[in-house]
């Protein structure tokens, strides 16, 4: 029992700050709509507007408040979700393909049918480029709304929810770096290329001094920011070079030193901050006519609510009925579905995606509106589904 116990502190450990960070977050989501629809709504968006100069030289870069957040902030993030993939890969709930397949062919399935649903609503129109918004679950809202379905919800369930969140973040990176570059700056890109290899050299030698991973996390950030491809993306490729396996005398291994400093940050400092930054949507009642109109609206709504609870259950219950992978201890098809609707909270990701993929201001608070009213809905049914299912044990 002692070993067991051991085994899962780790996800004990993260549990709790993706729950606590959801709370979090969900204050903050209602912070940006109270300024974005108070008397401060033009202080709030001359505030993320507002250019700041950063660096040192030639290499001084200026741009507004909210690019910074989402640009700069967020890679701290994504250097994080690159860590979480590499530890879930190499001993987590992706580490072996009986455990991995179910959620990841659910994850697949969650990300399949929400795009094929925006499309459908968006095809032949210029917001048919936002297909990706729908695609992605927000991990710490879903396991924090997971919670409020009562003490009974089995572990397995958890577990589940969370590695088919992880796929999804994997799958939403995918999508951002093939189908959401403009234009390529080659010199920029060799230039990411050389010190990523420089970054997976430090790797194979053993190299553990963090400051070194720090100063070419930092070469990588503006060579990819310079490339054309979104500089979040070198948090990703970062996150991946970090060691996971603890060198001579240590008992822990870079990689989960980092994580443990940084989650904290990420979970309470920076993803709110990108909450406040971006969730500020106007809900005055003709905007909100309007909105609702826009099929970017209901492309997202439909592709997270109806999409992604769809797309994972179908695709999990075809992959247990083939005999390729077997549901998670206690975790019934009443239990499933209400994990695969809770999938349906996007928030994070979605609105990220949103703001890389749509051009015009109208469009973009469409989608943010839909991912906050999907989310909402995805989260008020999928806690009812899944208290239904644990009273009468299906």
């Amino acid at each position: 029992m002692a070993r067991i116990s051991k085994l899962l502190r780790p996800f004990e450990t993260f549990l709790k700050h993706e729950v606590a960070s959801g709370i979090v977050l969900l204050v903050a989501t209602a912070v940006a709509l109270a300024l974005a629809n108070s008397p401060l709504s033009p202080s709030y968006h001359q505030l993320l507007e507002r250019p700041v100069s950063v660096g040192i030289g030639p290499f001084t870069f200026t741009e507004p408040v909210q690019r910074w957040i989402n640009d700069g902030l967020m890679a701290v993030f994504f250097f994080t979700v690159g860590m979480e993939i590499k530890r879930e890969i190499l001993r987590g709930e992706l580490s072996a393909p009986g455990k991995a397949t179910l959620p990841v062919v659910a994850a697949l399935g969650g990300m399949v049918l929400p795009a094929v649903i925006y499309l459908a609503i968006n095809w032949g129109t210029p917001t048919a480029h936002g297909w990706g918004i729908p695609i992605a679950t927000d991990i710490a809202f879903a396991l924090g709304v997971l919670t409020l379905a009562g003490r009974n919800v089995p572990r397995g369930l958890a577990v589940f929810l969370a590695a088919l969140a992880i796929a999804d973040d994997l799958g939403a990176i995918i999508v951002i770096a093939l189908f959401l570059t403009e234009k390529l700056f080659p010199p920029a890109l060799l230039a990411a290329g050389l010190v990523f290899l420089a970054l997976l050299l430090l790797n194979k030698l053993g190299v553990r001094w963090t400051p070194a991973y720090f100063l070419l996390g930092i070469a990588l950030w503006v060579a990819v920011f310079e490339s054309g491809v979104h500089a979040t993306l070198a948090g990703v490729l970062l996150g991946m070079t970090v060691p996971a396996e603890p060198g001579p005398g240590e008992q822990h291994s870079l990689l989960e030193r980092l994580e443990c400093r940084l989650i904290p940050w990420v979970s309470f400092g920076i993803l709110p901050i990108f909450a406040l930054a971006n969730a500020g949507v106007t809900l005055q009642a003709e905007c909100f006519k309007e909105l609702v109109k826009n099929p970017v609206f209901w492309g997202v709504v439909l592709g997270l609510f109806v999409g992604k609870q769809l797309g994972v259950f179908l695709f999990s219950y075809v992959l247990v009925r083939a005999g390729m992978a077997t549901l998670p201890d206690g975790v019934s098809w009443g239990k499933l579905y209400g994990a695969g609707i809770l999938c349906g909270i996007g928030f994070t990701m979605a609105i990220f995606i949103a703001e890389l993929s749509l051009k015009t201001p109208v469009s973009l608070e469409a989608a943010k509106l839909g991912i906050i009213c999907a989310s909402l809905v995805s989260g008020m049914v999928g806690v009812g589904v899944l208290k239904l299912a644990q009273e009468v044990g299906k």
